[in-house]
C-alpha cells in the first residue's frame, strides 16, 4: 500500500488500528526479561489468537510484533544475526493470522537511545540500523509500515529516510508524548505533523504514554496544521504498578471508546489503542465510531 492508496482508505472515514500486543502477550504468559519476538515465535498462537480477535473486533490495520527486532534491540539477547529470520517469521505469522481480512504492518520503534548532541546516537547509525530492518520487513510483505512509539521527531525523520529509502509503502508514523504533547527527546506533537507530513509520511499521531482522556488539545492542536491523517493510539487510561510488577490501566473498553470518540471529533482520523487494551476495547471503538469508520 502507497501513502496515496492509504490516503484513499483514511478520506472514506476513520481508519482503525489494532490494540496493544506486549501486554497482552504478557497476560498470555510472556515473562519479563524475554526477547518478545523470540518469545511469539516459540508461541504463535498466543500472537496469532490476538490479531485474530482484533481482525473479528473491526481493526483495519494489526502490526505484526516486529517492535523491537531491530539489530540494536536483538542483540541485547544474542539475537542480532537472525534479524531477517526472526522478522520474517512474525510477518507470516501474521499475514497467517488474518488471512487477508486486514493490512498487516510492519512496527518499528525507537531505540531508546537520544541522538546527538543529546546522546550518542548519531542520524547516520539509527538510518542504516532502520534501513535494515525496514528492507525486511518490506521484502517479507508488509503492507504498509508503522514507526510507533517514538521519542522525538528527529529520531522519526530518520527512520522516515530510511523507510522511504529501501521502499514505497505508507509509513505511518506516532511520537509517545506528554499530556501538553511534548516528545520525550526533541519536538512536540505539532513540530511532528509539520516536519514527518513535509517528508512524506502517510499519517502523523501519538500513540502510547497517556490515556486518550488526555489527548484532545493535543490532537486538535496536530489536525490543526496536519495535511495527513492525525493518528490518535493511546493507552487504557495511566497505569498502576502491582507488586508483582504488572501494569493495571485504569480505563474500561467503553469509557475508552467515548474517549476515543471524542478524539475523532478533535480531528483524529487513525485510532486504536495501546498498552493495556484489548480485542473488547477495539470492539467497543468500533461501535461506537460505526458511522464514521473507513470502508475497506
Amino acid at each position: 500500500m502507497t501513502r496515496e492508496e492509504f490516503q484513499e482508505l483514511a478520506a472514506s472515514g476513520v481508519v482503525l488500528l489494532d490494540g496493544a500486543t506486549g501486554s497482552n502477550l504478557r497476560r498470555a504468559g510472556m515473562p519479563v526479561g524475554v526477547s518478545p519476538e523470540k518469545w511469539v515465535l516459540e508461541h504463535p498462537a498466543a500472537l496469532q489468537d490476538l490479531q485474530r480477535a482484533y481482525a473479528d473486533a473491526g481493526s483495519h490495520i494489526v502490526y505484526a510484533p516486529t517492535f523491537g527486532g531491530n539489530r540494536y534491540n536483538l542483540r541485547s539477547y544474542g539475537l542480532e544475526d537472525q534479524i531477517k529470520e526472526l522478522n520474517t517469521a512474525l510477518v507470516r505469522l501474521s499475514k497467517e493470522a488474518v488471512e487477508g481480512r486486514v493490512l498487516v504492518g510492519g512496527d518499528i520503534s525507537t531505540l531508546g537511545k537520544p541522538m546527538e548532541p543529546a546522546g550518542e546516537m548519531t542520524y547516520t547509525q539509527l538510518y542504516d540500523i532502520y534501513c535494515e530492518q525496514m528492507s525486511i520487513l518490506a521484502e517479507a510483505g508488509v503492507d504498509l509500515l508503522a514507526v510507533e512509539t517514538m521519542m522525538g521527531v528527529e529520531e522519526t525523520a530518520a527512520a522516515l529516510d530510511a523507510a522511504q529509502s529501501v521502499c514505497d509503502l505508507a509509513v505511518l508514523c506516532s511520537l509517545s508524548v506528554e499530556a501538553d504533547g511534548s516528545a520525550l527527546f526533541d519536538g512536540n506533537a505539532v513540530e511532528a505533523v509539520k516536519t514527518l507530513q513535509g517528508m512524506g509520511a502517510a499519517a502523523v499521531g501519538v500513540n502510547c504514554s497517556t490515556g486518550p482522556d488526555q489527548l484532545e488539545a493535543v490532537v486538535s492542536s496536530m489536525k490543526a496544521v496536519a495535511e495527513v491523517p492525525v493518528i490518535a493510539k493511546p493507552n487504557a487510561g495511566m497505569p498502576i504498578m502491582t507488586e508483582t510488577g504488572d501494569a493495571v490501566y485504569s480505563m474500561g473498553p467503553k469509557d475508552f471508546a467515548r474517549h476515543i470518540w471524542r478524539l475523532a471529533n478533535a480531528g483524529a482520523g487513525v485510532v486504536g489503542g495501546c498498552c493495556g487494551t484489548t480485542p473488547e476495547y477495539i470492539r467497543q471503538v468500533k461501535k461506537t465510531l460505526n458511522p464514521l469508520l473507513a470502508v475497506r
